[in-house]
């Protein structure tokens, strides 16, 4: 990792979003990254106040042109879960005009969740390269959680929101969700991901904020399983 590359993540609750309670329960975490030397950055998940992450990434020098977003749930995105309405993506625009990229897959569950339309997003297949001044961002689509959900490797990091946890993998049964996609995700899609990529999940549901693959391949529950029918048989 170069010193050019900026990378920055931010938990709800304590660094940004401080006196919403839904923020301090759900611990999302969001991702800034991007380049340093041309001061521009892309938010990964920008939920409940993207003013104050927009500002938060400014205050480092930076400017925010462009979102990932890893799926539609509205604590990644915004829009109404369990009757608070949260802020993302829609109000986000209000701010700065910048693309929202995500998978292909993804498009119409974002559309209905966040009310924001088709032609503010870029879709993408799996394996496109979106570039942020010099660094190059990879998307990964990675279904089970939801059909288009993706990863976001970037010079040796790996952000990947609610489809791999350190402990644990995204839910299985949620509208959209599919149990045999997530087993390929896991077990297939991402074993190019090398040892040495640090992970960075889109939630702190363990008491490290992240860890490399080799420890995660080791240690997470989810990638013990040596086959397709064993890890069904636990999982889904």
């Amino acid at each position: 990792m170069s010193d050019q590359f900026y990378f920055r993540a931010l938990l709800s609750g304590r660094d940004f979003a401080r006196d919403d309670p839904t923020a301090r329960a759900m611990l999302n975490l969001v991702y800034a990254l991007g380049d340093r030397e041309t001061g521009e950055a892309l938010l990964v998940d920008p939920a409940y106040r993207p003013d104050e992450l927009v500002s938060l990434v400014r205050a480092d020098g930076l400017e925010v042109t462009g979102v990932v977003a890893s799926h539609y749930h509205p604590d990644h995105v915004g829009g109404d879960t369990f009757g608070a309405d949260i802020a993302g993506i829609r109000e986000l625009l209000e701010i700065i005009d910048v693309p929202i990229h995500v998978q292909r897959d993804e498009v119409e569950w974002i559309t209905r969740t966040t009310s924001v339309g088709a032609d503010s997003l870029v879709a993408h297949e799996s394996g496109d390269i979106v570039r942020v001044g010099a660094i190059d961002v990879t998307l990964i689509h990675t279904p089970g959680h939801t059909p288009g959900s993706q990863c976001i490797l970037a010079e040796g990091h790996l952000v990947s929101g609610d489809t791999l946890f350190i402990d644990g993998c995204g839910r299985t049964d949620l509208p959209g969700s599919d149990p045999e996609e997530m087993y390929v995700t896991l077990c297939q899609r991402l074993s190019e991901v090398g040892d040495d990529v640090v992970l960075f999940p889109g939630h702190l549901y363990s008491s490290e904020a992240s860890a490399n693959m080799r420890s995660v391949r080791e240690f997470n529950f989810v990638l013990a399983p040596s086959t397709r029918e064993q890890w069904l048989a636990m999982f889904a």
